[in-house]
């Protein structure tokens, strides 16, 4: 079975299995935003607990 291209884009693997993320709402309209928050949006997340099992399936890891 294949990998979901959109996901394998958006996601990557940690070393200790967590799932890394982006943030949203950086690409675009940051006039309006602080840089406080435009700093904060350029690190990555992790993706919570509720998600993850979708998104291994998504990435084919399970």
């Amino acid at each position: 079975m294949k990998t979901k291209s959109s996901a394998k884009k958006r996601f990557k693997l940690t070393g200790t299995g967590k799932i890394k993320r982006k943030h949203a709402f950086k690409s675009h309209i940051l006039t309006k935003k602080s840089k406080k928050r435009k700093l904060a949006l350029t690190h990555d997340g992790l993706v919570s607990k509720a998600d993850t099992k979708n998104i291994k399936l998504t990435l084919r890891l399970k």
